[in-house]
């Protein structure tokens, strides 16, 4: 236990990025459930930078919709990496743009959700996912 510690060697690593992925997914899950509230909703169509483009409400839809359904296929394993790129893209907006990029104190959260979709879409899924059924042969 002592060498395995304080080895450079991997050390349960499709099981801990399984465990990071299913986390992952369901705080996005989470977070792209708002979608069902219109008060929530309606919440963020009054801030700036939404309520002054003629598309804002579109871009607040579409941002929810990418979290819910990236959060569900990241949480099943289904399709990771495809999962990434929506998450990756969704949250690197809200980070540089609704957050102006301000990665070390007021959009830390959401970049810390485009570190997360890099870091899987490179892994991969881990254990525990419906890629690999699907997947196999390839």
């Amino acid at each position: 236990m002592f060498n395995t510690l304080f080895s450079n060697k991997p050390f349960c690593q499709a099981e801990a990025i399984a465990v990071a992925r299913i986390i992952t997914g369901a705080f996005m899950i989470y977070h792209g459930a708002e979608i069902f509230s219109s008060q929530t909703i309606q919440h963020y169509l009054e801030w700036d930078m939404f309520k002054n483009l003629p598309n804002g409400k579109l871009l607040v839809y579409m941002g929810k919709s990418a979290e819910f359904i990236g959060g569900l296929l990241l949480f099943t394993g289904l399709f990771t990496r495809l999962a990434c790129i929506i998450l990756g893209v969704d949250m690197f907006y809200i980070t540089f743009f609704v957050g102006n990029g301000k990665i070390w104190y007021d959009a830390q959260h959401p970049f810390m959700f485009v570190l997360m979709a890099a870091l899987l879409f490179f892994t991969g899924p881990g254990k525990w996912n419906l890629d690999s059924p699907l997947f196999k042969n390839r």
